[in-house]
């Protein structure tokens, strides 16, 4: 066993890892370059990675924010070829260019349903595309709303599902116990109440800006 906690991974071994991994696909490569000077905050590679292994087997997942649809690109890569993805964003324009990506990449649009509205209203409204039951549940949408989607996603869940959710250390602010900003309070609230509660198996995995995992267990 190494327990060498002087030594982090860094630039080195993260660009090593992307010389052995998959390649990115040309959809992958058009929305990232759309992002940037658009100011859409997308994954960074290394954190959409770790979503589409943890796809993988996962047939009917759920996504509370689309975006440009960067992360629901890597969770339909992930997935077997029968699985579908519901995801939910009330910008439909952006969406739009999302599902154009999705198409380069040879994603069925069978396979991914967008839901135009705002997340907690579409639950509210029992919107029959989000009925599940899911096996994975993907958040990354506003921050203060994370625990409010916990809640409306844990009764739509399989036993066995993941929740991931992303942003959870918010550039390191919320590991800061000074700091009292709305979303960071929201993320560290939502993290201690993940980590504690005892229907799931969890961490955070320090990719990225911060990726919590958490096992339903059944």
């Amino acid at each position: 066993m190494k327990n060498d906690r002087g030594w982090l991974p860094g630039a080195r071994e993260l660009e090593w890892i992307e010389s052995i991994a998959a390649p990115i696909l040309p959809a992958q490569l058009a929305t990232e370059d759309a992002a940037e000077p658009n100011d859409i905050p997308i994954v960074d590679r290394h954190s959409g990675r770790v979503r589409s292994a943890l796809a993988a087997g996962r047939r009917r997942i759920v996504e509370v924010g689309t975006a440009y649809g960067y992360s629901t690109l890597w969770l339909a890569i992930g997935q077997p070829a029968d699985g579908t993805i519901v995801t939910i964003d009330p910008d439909r324009g952006r969406t739009d260019l999302a599902r154009g990506w999705w198409r380069q990449a040879g994603i069925p649009d069978a396979r991914i349903t967008v839901v135009s509205a705002k997340a907690l209203e579409a639950f509210a409204a029992n919107e029959p595309a989000l009925a599940g039951p899911f096996d994975l549940a993907f958040i990354d949408a506003l921050k203060p709303e994370y625990g409010a989607y916990l809640d409306a996603l844990v009764p739509r869940l399989a036993p066995g599902a993941l929740i991931v959710a992303d942003n959870v250390l918010w550039s390191g602010r919320v590991a800061d116990p000074s700091d009292h900003e709305p979303s960071t309070v929201a993320l560290r609230t939502f993290d201690e109440r993940i980590l504690a509660d005892d229907r799931f198996r969890a961490t955070i995995l320090p990719v990225g800006d911060g990726l919590l995992i958490a096992g339903l267990r059944g």
